[in-house]
């Protein structure tokens, strides 16, 4: 039955299995990760930030969009060494055109210097 009321429930357009997770300790590993997400449901995947401009974030695959959607709700604001965690839906249209806006940015910058146009 709950498996039933689980597959018909109406979820909202922004919610899928990709978690995005903010403010975490750079001291964190996968290991650690897998023991705080891995309550709510099987883990498909989690890719810690590495890079200076990443680092403190992650991505969390989950096997199953409801699993997510409770990680989500249960972790946001959760304390992991001293610091509060932001999890978030991930959301590929936003990265996506930001991504499009600063390719624009930079063929625009290519186009002043070949051109040597002045911006005001």
């Amino acid at each position: 039955m709950a498996f039933q009321q689980r597959s018909t429930a109406k979820l909202a357009p922004d919610v899928n299995r990709i978690l995005f997770v903010r403010n975490l300790p750079y001291k964190i590993n996968a290991e650690e990760m897998y023991d705080i997400f891995g309550k709510f449901g099987a883990i498909r995947q989690i890719r810690i930030g590495s890079k200076q401009e990443t680092k403190g974030t992650a991505y969390v695959v989950y096997e199953d969009i409801f699993d997510a959607k409770n990680a989500c709700e249960h972790l946001s604001g959760f304390n992991v060494m001293g610091r509060y965690l932001i999890v978030l839906y991930h959301q590929s249209k936003k990265l996506h055109a930001r991504m499009d806006r600063e390719k624009e940015k930079e063929q625009l910058e290519k186009i002043r210097k070949q051109y040597q146009a002045k911006t005001d």
